[in-house]
């Protein structure tokens, strides 16, 4: 049987002990809540955007495969097993779910054509490379993933805003290009903007989708250099 000493000196010993312990009990500031509550919050936000990522991808797929019309919110749900109002709490509507394939597909051009933009050579050779860029990038989706390419031309076709919004970026990027040949003295001094979107419309054919189609077996014009009249 223990003394009453010995009792005492174990107590003693366990709140040392304790009070050695690191972390074993947490005071809960107004300032520990509020960072507990940024890391839930941040946790959330990302497996939102996780969750938003994986539908365009999974909606992609389906696009790439019966086509974006035929495609319904209820096919990309079912794919990700869930329910198409859980789809429904990130896309308000299918129009939605297309434009944000759209975009993806978009932004790729748009990275491709940053690259060129900052890449060495003359200015000209820039632009070459950027209408080459963007025409390679449709032609392929033409030939490989037909279905991705109609829905571009249904973008363009339809005058969607995204696609607005893309061909502002692109004839921004045109701009730089053009911003740097004036400075070095290749191109003379001028209005970039006005420029850029004279560019940008003269080779329309390198860009729409359907152009692109209709002139696959027409030589002129033709970005090359070599071809008679192509600068």
């Amino acid at each position: 049987m223990s003394t009453l000493g010995e009792v005492k000196e174990m107590d003693t010993g366990l709140e040392t002990h304790l009070g050695e312990a690191p972390n074993l009990r947490r005071e809960y500031s107004p300032a520990n809540v509020r960072q507990d509550g940024q890391v839930m919050r941040a946790e959330r936000d990302s497996k939102e955007k996780d969750t938003h990522k994986l539908i365009v991808e999974v909606a992609e797929r389906l696009f790439r495969q019966i086509g974006f019309q035929k495609t319904t919110v209820a096919d990309i749900a079912r794919e990700l097993r869930m329910s198409p109002a859980n789809v429904y709490r990130f896309f308000a509507a299918k129009s939605e779910i297309n434009e944000a394939v759209c975009m993806d597909l978009l932004g790729k051009i748009e990275a491709e054509a940053e690259k060129i933009a900052a890449s060495r050579g003359t200015a000209a050779q820039r632009i070459r490379n950027l209408f080459g860029s963007v025409e390679k990038t449709h032609t392929k989706q033409y030939m490989f993933d037909r279905k991705l390419h109609d829905l571009i031309e249904a973008a363009i076709t339809e005058n969607w805003v995204i696609m607005r919004r893309h061909t502002e970026r692109l004839t921004a990027i045109l701009e730089q290009i053009i911003a740097s040949g004036m400075v070095s003295g290749e191109f003379p001094a001028g209005d970039t903007k006005l420029a850029a979107r004279l560019v940008n419309t003269a080779c329309l054919r390198f860009c729409h989708p359907r152009l692109i189609v209709e002139y696959e077996q027409d030589p002129e014009p033709s970005l090359d250099p070599r071809f008679k009249g192509a600068e």
